[in-house]
């Protein structure tokens, strides 16, 4: 994977932040510290972006700035669960609309001649298995979970249908932080609604900040392919 210079080192200090998010969400003492290193994840990674992206069309310059400002205000929304049961609702609301922000993102290079069929087979018959171990702990939460997770396999596809319409880099990027997201959110949900998992907070914002990275990445290194002409007879 080939960074600028710039890239290489925002990488470096971004997983600082990640460091020191997963020690202060670890450590009761370091709460206050703890609301500011979460968001302070995907805030970075706007700057990056916003700084970087000047080669990109305005278009997705905009919505993917949506999916980040999402994405950051789900991280302070859940950061209250415990105060009351409705954060959690919203934040689930705003980390959807980031997800929708980044499936528009990625329907604007889908590869129409892609066969899907295969890949979705894949997703559903692990969101059933997921499904299975959630649904008896749902209760009024079993739509909303749904809709999410119809929404970010969505998001998912859309990602793996760029093969063949962007660069190498990009589509593989983009593609590797969809899954990451998907890994994230999964522990997450089995975490809540199944049972505790042993060090699943740490698991949750590593797998988060490697989805969140990775695609801006990747967005930031998008090239479109150009079509290969045939030639008639």
């Amino acid at each position: 994977m080939k960074l600028t210079n710039t890239e290489k080192q925002f990488s470096i200090l971004y997983f600082v932040i990640v460091i020191f998010e997963i020690i202060t969400g670890s450590t009761e003492t370091l709460e206050i510290a703890h609301y500011i290193a979460k968001p302070a994840i995907v805030v970075s990674l706007m700057f990056l972006f916003i700084k970087t992206s000047g080669s990109i069309s305005k278009s997705i310059k905009r919505i993917t700035l949506l999916a980040l400002g999402f994405s950051v205000l789900g991280d302070i929304l859940l950061m209250f669960i415990d105060q009351s049961p409705h954060f959690f609702t919203i934040g689930l609301v705003a980390f959807l609309l980031a997800h929708v922000m980044y499936i528009l993102v990625f329907l604007k290079h889908r590869n129409k001649q892609k066969p899907i069929i295969g890949f979705v087979i894949l997703l559903l018959a692990y969101a059933s298995g997921l499904f299975y171990l959630l649904k008896d702990g749902l209760g009024a939460m079993l739509i909303p979970v749904i809709v999410y997770m119809v929404v970010i396999l969505s998001m998912a596809t859309t990602a793996f249908m760029r093969k063949g319409i962007v660069n190498y880099m990009s589509y593989n990027l983009v593609f590797v932080g969809a899954i990451f997201f998907m890994i994230s959110d999964s522990i997450l949900a089995l975490n809540k609604f199944y049972e505790p998992l042993p060090f699943s907070n740490i698991s949750i914002m590593l797998t988060y900040a490697l989805a969140q990275f990775f695609i801006v990445i990747g967005i930031l290194k998008l090239k479109k392919l150009p079509k290969i002409k045939t030639l008639s007879i």
